[in-house]
């Protein structure tokens, strides 16, 4: 059940059970379920930290630009910032010159467009990006940091899952209350009710995007029987 756009529910709330179904699918896949089993090698690992890289540069890229936009511009905070993280996490996974041959899945190339088409024409549909990616690696994230330390062996915090680990936020939980009263405030900035519909409407999307991904992860790396 779609909860309403009413006065009296926080955006926040309208946003993530709006988005609960495709969030489960995504959260769901066989890919990470296997990722996170322990079933799957480091290489498996190492393809999606790739994938990573490609749309955290979408987002990261586009960012700049929105600094001052009225709805994106509080959401860009540099203690957020995950491409460096994902640089060095590349570099200890894949040597020096990772660069020279990573490459991103269809998927991820239309995920990647996607988010830079909002970054550049639409401020409201890149919160919508923005919320699904980073507000995920500050909750469901930290679940896949504990779980490759353990199955291959990465420092905790380490080289390898720095993605995973926020220097700048020593209270995730605090930070992510000040992060859902930001989408709360949309209701001052957007007092379209359709636009709020539009970028409820992108979240979703986003999820479906991420979990085409996880789909072609799972082509690329099935289980042998």
């Amino acid at each position: 059940m779609v909860t309403p756009l009413t006065p009296l529910t926080p955006f926040s709330t309208v946003i993530r059970t709006a988005s609960h179904e495709q969030h489960t699918e995504a959260e769901t896949s066989s890919f990470m379920g296997d990722l996170l089993g322990g079933r799957l090698g480091v290489d498996a690992y190492t393809r999606y930290t790739e994938q990573l890289w490609f749309v955290y540069r979408a987002l990261e890229d586009g960012a700049q630009a929105l600094r001052d936009d009225p709805v994106a511009g509080p959401f860009i905070q540099p203690e957020l910032a995950r491409v460096g993280e994902l640089e060095r996490d590349l570099t200890h996974l894949r040597g020096a010159d990772w660069r020279e041959d990573v490459t991103p899945l269809p998927a991820t190339e239309a995920y990647a467009a996607r988010v830079a088409e909002c970054a550049r024409t639409w401020p409201g549909g890149y919160v919508a990006h923005h919320y699904t990616r980073y507000l995920g690696d500050l909750s469901g994230g930290q679940i896949i940091r504990g779980k490759a330390e353990q199955t291959w062996g990465f420092a905790r915090k380490g080289d390898g899952v720095r993605f995973y680990v926020f220097e700048g936020i020593p209270n995730p939980a605090a930070f992510k209350r000040s992060y859902r009263e930001l989408l709360d405030g949309i209701d001052a900035v957007v007092t379209d009710d359709l636009e709020k519909k539009r970028i409820v409407d992108e979240c979703k999307r986003a999820f479906a995007l991420n979990t085409a991904v996880f789909r072609e992860l799972g082509e690329e790396f099935p289980l042998t029987a």
